[in-house]
């Protein structure tokens, strides 16, 4: 490795050296994006917040160590951890690994070259923590995590492959997540739903069932924080949450129905055009309001880069926390009226005036997630049009 310089970084309170590469791709000799600062952020007061809960040491698994950032971070910045383990199957990014767990003087943490798929199975019930941040899609993993988690753990997931997960390229989502996507404005929010219900359908088969704790579709990936419990009976009511997402094209209704099997209608009710149908996918809730409280809470507590981006991010989460599913662009809704956006403070208070709930959406800056149909926020935008 002599080729390559050296580079040094900090994140938090600890330090990491690893080759330095002029892309961030899986070809770099060690892997190491420092664009998912936030991401290890986020997951170390998610990880904390899981510990203080569960009121024990827990033991961790980082599944694709790269240059041990993560793996390294969890150890030396989160409280109760026991024992972490650090997994990569390249042999240069385990020693890398080593070197920077040795760095920051650090005991209870250990690094393995397997196949990651194989690791887990090795490993069954060993961790209450799984992490899974893999370069693309995390789905030929998921299975494996489902048979090695623990009741009571908690399951980090990371999608790179918004592409598929969107509806840009539907085979490939139909193929890896066996769900159809939809490209429409909200794609993002229905792709975090395809992934939390794959996960729900893979962890189905070992009796486990998940609660999302929290979610977030960030510049180029998705991230879950999934609680994993077990039981058949438990397992088989959670699995009522799953379901289709129908979208019509030319009015913009959207509507949900639950049911892996259920009949879906084909018709939009509001204008009669054909409804184009998403899924199957979690319809059950992708935030978790205490949970995200506790998260928020915890940033007075540890040294974090990002601190304001982690709390714009969580607070924005926290607000849509008990919203429906799906939200409205209100650029798209202002283009097929023909009309000029108003100001989007305005349109929050005349919807919530008509009886309504209307709250902001991390996914975009122009979208209203709210339970009033169509038709209601058709009648609000036209009105304030007029008084303009």
């Amino acid at each position: 490795m002599d080729e390559y310089k050296i580079k040094s970084i900090e994140e938090g309170l600890t330090k990491i050296e690893f080759p330095e590469f002029d892309k961030i791709s899986s070809e770099a000799p060690v892997f190491y994006n420092p664009h998912m600062e936030l991401n290890r952020d986020l997951s170390i007061l998610a990880i904390q917040v899981f510990q203080k809960q569960e009121e024990r040491e827990i033991n961790i698994c980082d599944l694709f160590g790269g240059s041990g950032i993560r793996g390294v971070r969890y150890k030396n910045e989160i409280d109760g951890v026991g024992n972490v383990c650090i997994n990569d199957i390249s042999e240069v990014a385990n020693h890398y690994e080593r070197h920077n767990i040795a760095l920051n003087n650090l005991e209870d943490i250990e690094v393995h070259q397997h196949d990651a798929s194989m690791f887990l199975r090795m490993k069954r019930g060993e961790f209450d923590v799984i992490d899974i941040d893999p370069f693309g899609t995390p789905s030929p993993f998921l299975d494996s995590a489902g048979y090695c988690a623990r009741r009571k753990s908690l399951l980090c997931v990371t999608a790179t492959d918004t592409s598929a997960l969107c509806g840009t390229y539907k085979e490939p989502c139909i193929r890896k997540y066996n769900a159809k996507p939809y490209k429409s404005e909200y794609c993002h929010e229905t792709g975090i739903r395809i992934l939390a219900g794959f996960v729900a359908l893979t962890l189905a088969k070992y009796a486990k069932c998940i609660e999302v704790k929290m979610s977030h579709s960030t510049e180029h990936y998705m991230r879950l924080y999934i609680y994993v419990k077990k039981g058949s009976k438990r397992t088989d009511e959670s699995l009522e949450n799953m379901g289709y997402i129908s979208h019509c094209k030319n009015c913009l209704h959207r509507q949900t129905s639950l049911g892996l099997a259920s009949s879906i209608e084909d018709t939009c009710p509001v204008c009669g055009e054909k409804l184009i149908h998403a899924g199957p996918l979690w319809l059950g809730d992708i935030q978790d309001s205490e949970f995200i409280k506790k998260m928020i809470e915890e940033v007075e507590y540890k040294k974090i880069n990002t601190e304001k981006q982690a709390l714009k991010l969580l607070n924005s989460c926290l607000t849509e926390a008990d919203a429906p599913a799906t939200f409205y662009d209100v650029h798209k809704i202002c283009k097929s009226l023909k009309i000029s956006a108003p100001k989007l403070d305005l349109i929050f208070d005349e919807i919530e005036k008509e009886g309504f709930k209307a709250v902001k959406t991390h996914y975009s800056p122009i979208g209203i997630k709210t339970d009033a149909s169509i038709k209601d926020i058709q009648n609000v935008l036209l009105k304030l049009c007029e008084d303009e």
